[in-house]
C-alpha cells in the first residue's frame, strides 16, 4: 500500500440529481488575473445552477467581496424564481468557508457542502465552467488581437451567447430555456471584436463634425437593450443602441494586425429591432469524464461552448438587428481527456511558496511594460500603460474625487499631467506599471488655492523603537498600505483642474473637474490625507503620540496596539493578536487597503522577524548606493577610514561638485540607520559640505568602497 496507493477514480453519473432550479448551486472563484480588467477587477466569482446549468459570473477586485455579491444574488434570484435555494457547494476556500457564510446558511436554511481537500472532481460542474470560461475568453481576445484588459468583456460575451446557444444533452434544451421556460432569441448576436460606429450624441457636435465614433464591439449590456462598445480613442467602454457594424473587416485581425488603432471602414449595417428568430443549436453527447459522485451532483459535458452569465438574465432585453443568415456550425470537437482541470496549475489561493513562484513572477512580468514613458505620447502606444492610466481614473471614480462641471467665471484652472513609474519587487523585478495623474501644483496661489501644507512623517528613530519594543514583547509587526491614499483627503478650497490628457470627455471637452478631494501634486495634499486618517483613528479610540504625532496607540486591559504611519504606509502590531486583526478590519472598512502581511521591507529596510529577535539590514539600498555613485567595480576595503586618516578643511585643495558631495553624504547618512560602523566616518565628512574638496570626495568614496 505504501508504495502503490493511488487516488480513487471517479465515474460519470448518467442521472440528473436535481429536478428544478435552485435545488443546488455550484460556486467557485478563480483568479487573480494578472491583467486587471478595464474596471480594475481581477477575480471571477462563478455560480452555476445544477438543474439548468445557467451560469452567472461576477467580477471582483478582492476575494472578500464574494459574500456581499452572493447575498445580493441569492435575494434577487429567489425573488425572481419564487423558489428557495436548497444547497450550495464550493471548495474550502476562505472566501466560502467563514463565519459570515455559516451565519447566512443558518439564517436562510441553506445546506452548505464542500468538496474534499485537493479533490476538485467533487465540484466538477463549476470547475469545468471555469476552464471553459478561460478558454473562450482567451480565444476571443487572441483571435481578434484585442487588448488583454478587455478580458472581462470577452467573458461576458461568451457567457451571454452560450447560455442561449448550448444544449444540455440530457434535457435537449438550452440553459436559458430551462431557466425561463421559453426559447431564446438570438437574432441580435454580433461578432465579438467587430468594428463599428457609435453615433456621437454630444451636444458639442457641429454640423460639419464627424457624426460617428469608431469603436469595437465587446458585448451586450446586462441592464438595458444595448450593445457594449470599446472606444480606442478615449479608452472607455460605453453602451449604446445607435450603432452601425462592419463585420467584413475581421480578416485583417486574423493576419496579426490589432483591431485597436486601425482605420475603421465604411459601415455596412444598422441595428433594427426584428421579430424573434430560431436559436443556433449546438448539441454534444455526454462524454466520459470525472464526476462529483461523492456528494451527488452531476457534471456531464455540455459542449465546447459551455460558459457563464454575469447578471440575472432578462427575457432577451437586447437590441435585435436585421436577421442574418445562420450558418451550420462546424463539427463539434470532442473532449478526449478524462480530467476536467487540465489547464489548472496549482491552486491560486494557496499561500505556500513553491518552485512555481519563479514561473508566476515571469508570467506576471509578461503583462507589464519594462520601460517608463517620459510623456503621454509615449505611454499612449503601449497597452500596458493605457491600462495603468485607466486604473488610476477608476480610483478617482470610486473615491468620488471630482465632478465634471463648466468652469465658473473668474476661477483659475490648474493643469494636470501623467507621471509613469514602474513598481519593483524586493528583488528589483518590475511587477506593476503605475500611472499617476498629478496636478501642476506650482500654479497654485497661496490663500486662494491652498492654506496650510505641513504634514508630519515618522522618524527612523520611532520605527526602530517600535521594532525593538516588538522584539522585547515577542509580537509580530504587520504592514499595510492605503491604495491611492491622497485621494481620500477632503479639500477645503474650491479648486478646478483640467481633464486628464488623453481622457477628455468627448461630450464636454471644454468642461473642467471640480475637486471634492485632494489630488496628487497639490500643495495641501499630504496634510489633507494626514488629517483624514488622524481623525478616523482618533474617532475609533486611538491616542496620538505627543512627541511623534504619527504614532497611534490603543489600550485594552493589559494589551497594547501600536500603529506607526509613514504617509500611506502603515505598520502595526499588538501584544494581543485579536487587536491587530480588528485594526486590519477597521482600516479595510474605511479605505481601500492592500494587506502586505508580515513586515519584511519598509522604507528601504529589509526586516526579518524571528523568535529570538528582529533583524534589520539595508543590503538592497547599499547595493543601489554603490551602483549609483559608480564604485560597484572598485576593490572593496576593510575599514571606512585609513589608519592615518587626517580629514580637515583642506583650504588649498581642489574644489569639487557641491551637489554631488551633498548627495553622497545624505545617502550615506540614511544608511547609518542600520550601519553604525560608518557613523563616525560619515559625520566627519559631513562637516565639509559647505566647501568640499577632492580630498573629502576621496574619503567619501572610501566609505562607499567599504560598504
Amino acid at each position: 500500500m505504501k508504495g502503490k496507493q493511488t487516488k480513487s477514480s471517479f465515474k460519470t453519473k448518467e442521472i440528473i440529481s436535481t429536478s428544478q432550479p435552485l435545488q443546488l448551486l455550484h460556486m467557485d472563484l478563480f483568479g487573480p488575473i494578472n491583467v486587471l480588467s478595464i474596471s480594475k477587477k481581477k477575480y471571477v466569482f462563478v455560480v452555476v445552477d445544477d438543474y439548468s446549468r445557467f451560469t452567472w459570473v461576477f467580477f471582483l477586485a478582492h476575494k472578500e467581496e464574494v459574500f456581499d455579491h452572493f447575498v445580493k444574488f441569492s435575494n434577487r434570484i429567489e425573488n425572481e424564481k419564487g423558489l428557495k435555494i436548497s444547497r450550495i457547494r464550493s471548495d474550502h476556500g476562505r472566501e466560502f468557508e467563514n463565519a459570515k457564510f455559516d451565519e447566512l446558511c443558518i439564517e436562510k436554511g441553506y445546506k452548505q457542502e464542500f468538496s474534499a481537500p485537493r479533490t476538485p472532481q467533487q465540484n466538477g460542474v463549476v470547475e469545468r465552467k471555469n476552464r471553459t470560461l478561460q478558454e473562450l475568453a482567451r480565444t476571443m481576445l487572441h483571435e481578434f488581437a484585442l487588448p488583454k484588459f478587455l478580458w472581462a468583456e470577452a467573458v461576458n460575451t461568451a457567457c451571454h451567447v452560450v447560455n442561449r446557444a448550448c444544449i444540455r444533452s440530457q434535457l435537449k434544451k438550452t440553459p436559458f430555456e430551462l431557466w425561463f421556460g421559453h426559447t431564446p432569441n438570438i437574432s441580435y448576436f454580433r461578432v465579438f471584436g467587430s468594428k463599428c460606429f457609435v453615433l456621437d450624441e454630444s451636444p458639442k457636435v457641429t454640423k460639419f463634425d464627424a457624426k460617428s465614433l469608431p469603436g469595437i464591439f465587446v458585448g451586450y449590456s446586462t441592464t438595458s437593450k444595448a450593445y457594449k462598445v470599446y472606444l480606442p480613442n478615449s479608452k472607455v467602454v460605453i453602451e449604446s443602441i445607435n450603432i452601425k457594424f462592419d463585420e467584413k473587416v475581421l480578416e485583417e485581425s486574423k493576419e496579426g494586425n490589432s483591431i485597436v488603432g486601425t482605420q475603421v471602414e465604411k459601415p455596412t449595417q444598422e441595428i433594427e429591432l426584428q421579430p424573434q428568430a430560431q436559436p443556433l443549436v449546438i448539441i454534444e453527447e455526454p462524454l466520459n469524464r470525472v464526476d462529483d459522485i461523492l456528494i451527488g451532483g452531476e457534471t456531464h459535458e455540455e459542449g465546447i461552448l459551455d460558459t457563464t452569465q454575469n447578471e440575472t438574465p432578462h427575457d432577451d432585453p437586447q437590441p435585435q438587428p436585421s436577421p442574418q443568415p445562420v450558418h451550420e456550425p462546424p463539427e463539434v470537437l470532442r473532449e478526449v481527456s478524462s480530467h476536467p482541470l487540465t489547464n489548472v496549475i496549482g491552486d491560486p489561493r494557496e499561500g505556500v511558496r513553491t518552485r512555481s513562484s519563479l514561473h508566476q513572477t515571469i508570467g506576471h512580468c509578461a503583462f507589464v511594460s519594462q520601460l517608463e514613458p517620459k510623456s503621454f505620447k509615449e505611454a499612449n502606444v503601449d497597452p500596458n500603460w493605457i491600462v495603468a492610466m485607466q486604473e488610476e481614473l477608476n480610483q478617482f471614480e470610486r473615491n468620488q474625487v471630482w465632478e465634471l462641471v463648466p468652469l465658473p467665471k473668474g476661477k483659475q484652472v490648474i493643469g494636470t499631467k501623467w507621471v509613469y513609474r514602474n513598481k519593483l519587487s524586493e528583488d528589483g523585478i518590475v511587477v506593476r506599471n503605475k500611472a499617476r495623474l498629478v496636478a501642476q501644483g506650482f500654479k497654485q496661489q497661496e490663500g486662494i488655492d491652498f492654506e496650510e501644507t505641513f504634514a508630519p512623517v515618522a522618524r527612523l528613530e520611532s520605527i526602530r523603537m517600535l521594532l525593538a519594543f516588538a522584539a522585547n514583547k515577542g509580537f509580530t509587526i504587520f504592514q499595510m498600505d492605503v491604495k491611492s491614499a491622497f485621494l481620500n483627503g477632503w479639500i477645503d478650497e474650491e479648486v478646478y483642474v483640467q481633464q486628464p490628457p488623453g481622457f477628455v470627455d468627448h461630450f464636454n471637452p471644454d468642461h473642467v473637474y471640480k475637486l471634492h478631494k485632494v489630488l496628487y501634486g497639490l500643495k495641501q495634499t499630504p496634510r489633507a490625507w494626514y488629517g483624514r486618517l488622524c481623525t478616523f483613528l482618533l474617532d475609533n479610540g486611538f491616542s496620538r503620540g505627543k512627541m511623534d504625532t504619527t504614532l497611534f496607540t490603543k489600550k485594552r486591559d493589559d494589551h497594547l496596539l501600536l500603529v506607526q504611519i509613514y504617509v500611506d504606509d502603515i505598520i502595526f502590531g499588538s501584544t494581543n493578536a485579536t487587536l491587530a486583526q480588528e485594526f486590519s478590519s477597521l482600516m479595510s472598512s474605511e479605505f481601500d487597503m492592500s494587506m502586505m502581511g508580515e513586515l519584511t521591507f519598509f522604507l528601504g529596510f529589509q526586516i526579518k522577524q524571528l523568535k529570538d529577535g528582529i533583524f534589520v539590514n539595508q543590503v538592497k539600498y547599499a547595493k543601489e548606493l554603490v551602483k549609483k555613485f559608480g564604485v560597484e567595480d572598485s576593490k572593496s576595503l576593510d575599514t571606512p577610514m585609513g589608519k592615518s586618516a587626517n580629514i580637515d578643511a583642506d583650504e588649498k585643495g581642489k574644489p569639487m561638485d557641491i551637489t554631488l558631495y551633498r548627495d553622497m553624504i545624505g545617502s550615506l547618512l540614511y544608511l547609518t540607520a542600520s550601519r553604525p560602523d560608518i557613523m563616525y566616518a560619515v559625520c566627519l565628512c559631513a562637516r565639509y559640505q559647505a566647501n568640499p574638496k577632492e580630498s573629502h570626495h576621496k574619503a567619501v568614496k572610501r566609505i562607499l568602497r567599504y560598504v
